[in-house]
C-alpha cells in the first residue's frame, strides 16, 4: 500500500498557532508522539473557546473524544512553532470529527495529521443532537 502525501495548508479552513516548548522533544531530540496529540487537543480547545463555545464550567457542552488518531510525515519539535490547521471532515446528527494538520514553521506541507472524532453528549453520557448553533460554527470549517 503506498503511503499517502502528506496535505498541504490549503486543505485547511482554520489556523491556531503553536509554539513547541524544550520539553517537548525526546530523547532522540525531536517531539515526543504524545505532544502530537495535545497539539491537536489544544488547536481545538483554542478554536472552539474562539468561537464562544463553552467548554468549561457549568453550561459546557459535553463532547466526548470517542477515536483519535494520528499520521507522522516529517520530524518536528523544539523551537518549531507549529501551525495547526482545522477541518471538519464528518458532521452527523450528535457527532462530528476534527481533522487537523500540523505545519511547522512556513512549510507547506503537514509533518503531521490527526483527527479526533467527538459525540455531544447530555448529563446522563448519552449521545444528544448537537445545538444549532454549534452545528453551524461547525459546518464553517466542513471541508
Amino acid at each position: 500500500m503506498a503511503r499517502p502525501l502528506p496535505p498541504t495548508r490549503a486543505g485547511y479552513a482554520a489556523f491556531r498557532v503553536l509554539p513547541t516548548r524544550w520539553m517537548d522533544n525526546d530523547e532522540y531530540g525531536h517531539m515526543n508522539n504524545a505532544t502530537y496529540f495535545s497539539l491537536f487537543d489544544t488547536a481545538v480547545s483554542l478554536w472552539q473557546i474562539d468561537q464562544g463555545i463553552e467548554i468549561r464550567g457549568p453550561k459546557a457542552n459535553r463532547f466526548l473524544v470517542v477515536e483519535n488518531g494520528c499520521t507522522y510525515f516529517a520530524e518536528a519539535g523544539f523551537p518549531d512553532l507549529i501551525h495547526a490547521g482545522l477541518r471538519i471532515g464528518h458532521l452527523g446528527r450528535s457527532s462530528f470529527r476534527y481533522e487537523l494538520g500540523l505545519f511547522r514553521n512556513d512549510e507547506d506541507s503537514a509533518c503531521a495529521t490527526g483527527f479526533f472524532a467527538q459525540v455531544n453528549v447530555d448529563g446522563s453520557g448519552r449521545p444528544a443532537p448537537l445545538p444549532e448553533d454549534i452545528r453551524g460554527l461547525l459546518a464553517r470549517i466542513e471541508i
